[in-house]
């Protein structure tokens, strides 16, 4: 079947949406809205309420402004996560280079021997030339620097590593062929290397989602990561096994590194602000009904009562 559905002008699509269900106290505002945000963009936050998904019709009590709400919501979300993101990455770059070069030496990346064998996600000789290709092309001038000056295939380790993507870091961090190695980083976060592999892994999608400005709210991911199960023990404790496919699991798992990472941080009273500000249910984002009371949140929570 072709499909031959005409589209619709932004009138159009708003009244489509009050046919749905959805009640408009602003038509001027949500016009304005849907010429900037694309409809399709916005049938994401609306579609949990969907009390059928076959006619499209929408639960009572349910207006224009409450997914303009969720909409604003999730995209200053994707800003907190992307920030502990950034801040996590660096420490793990910083981690990774420093136990390379002290063990293996400024160049220990050029040592094919310490890293595992080719298989179906890795091939070191195709990531070192991969990473050979972009120090080429970089216009660092550090990396510039160094390329200048040496004739090495490859720049010192603590140069390389600012260069890689995280997805790269992920693999060559991943693919180390010794545990110790990859315990020398993890353990830094009292982390066991299974389950710092594992995150960074996943984190590589969730970064590549909120830098294309997909949804994280309600999503259902299909990458997720290994809960740790033995340390760090008050993460642990703070963690949703039943329900780990939503952002919960991965927002403790960033609350817990930045502890750790950067001790005098505000991140989590910035999720909690944001959460309130919002005043959105936090159930459709994997939370448990007493996530507050968890050893991760409770001095945070306990402050804002």
């Amino acid at each position: 079947m072709r499909f031959d559905k005409p589209p619709l002008s932004f009138e159009q699509q708003l009244d489509r949406m009050i046919e749905r269900g959805i009640r408009c106290d602003d038509r001027n505002q949500a016009l304005h809205y849907l010429a900037h945000l694309n409809y399709y963009r916005l049938a994401a936050y609306w579609l949990p309420f969907e009390t059928d998904h076959a006619t499209h019709q929408i639960a009572e009590d349910v207006c224009f402004d409450d997914i303009l709400n969720l909409y604003v919501f999730d995209r200053e979300l994707r800003l907190l996560v992307m920030d502990a993101i950034e801040r996590i990455e660096g420490s793990v770059r910083t981690g990774w280079a420093y136990h390379l070069a002290h063990r293996y030496g400024p160049h220990g990346h050029l040592d094919s021997g310490i890293f595992k064998k080719p298989g179906r996600t890795w091939d070191y000789a195709q990531q070192r030339a991969k990473l050979a290709e972009e120090a080429r092309r970089s216009h660092e001038t550090f990396i510039q620097h160094l390329n200048s000056k040496y004739d090495d295939p490859l720049p010192p380790v603590w140069a390389v590593v600012e260069i890689m993507t995280l997805g790269q870091l992920s693999k060559w961090y991943a693919n180390l062929r010794q545990g110790a190695d990859r315990n020398a980083v993890a353990h830094r976060y009292d982390m066991d290397e299974s389950n710092l592999t594992s995150f960074l892994h996943h984190l590589t999608i969730i970064r590549n989602l909120c830098a294309h400005h997909s949804r994280l709210w309600n999503r259902e991911f299909t990458v997720t990561f290994r809960l740790p199960s033995h340390r760090p023990k008050t993460l642990i404790s703070s963690l949703n096994p039943k329900d780990g496919r939503r952002i919960y699991n991965t927002l403790a798992m960033l609350a817990d590194l930045m502890d750790r990472i950067s001790p005098s941080h505000h991140w989590k009273r910035r999720l909690r602000a944001l959460l309130e500000q919002h005043r959105i249910d936090t159930r459709p984002m994997g939370f448990s009904d007493d996530f507050v009371l968890r050893p991760l949140w409770a001095d945070v929570w306990t402050e804002a009562r």
